[in-house]
């Protein structure tokens, strides 16, 4: 599946949901996974699968990212699962800080 924005997945481990937000030009090589299953499309349905890594949960309304790949995901649903691509760990993206009002 090509990953480009807008691109709503569920996680067939948990009840992760997220969209992506940012998606690299060659995002059809990239598999994000959840719980160490792929992510596949909102509503395409499949049988509940267990988890097979271990991770923190997946928080909902954090964005989630990997800057060298370009990949950004929001997730509108938290989960048990923890967002990988491949086997590296998708870090939630921190704050931008404010200007100061000096």
């Amino acid at each position: 599946m090509e990953l480009k924005p807008g691109l709503r997945l569920e996680s067939a481990t948990c009840d992760t949901q997220v969209v992506v937000v940012r998606a690299p030009a060659d995002g059809a090589d990239l598999v994000v996974r959840c719980g160490g299953e792929p992510m596949r499309e909102l509503g395409s349905g499949g049988d509940r699968l267990p988890s097979s890594i271990e991770g923190d949960p997946t928080l909902l309304g954090k964005r989630y990212e990997d800057a060298d790949l370009g990949l950004e995901l929001l997730c509108t649903q938290g989960g048990d699962g923890a967002l990988t691509v491949g086997d590296a760990p998708l870090l939630v993206k921190g704050a931008k800080p404010l200007p100061s009002s000096d």
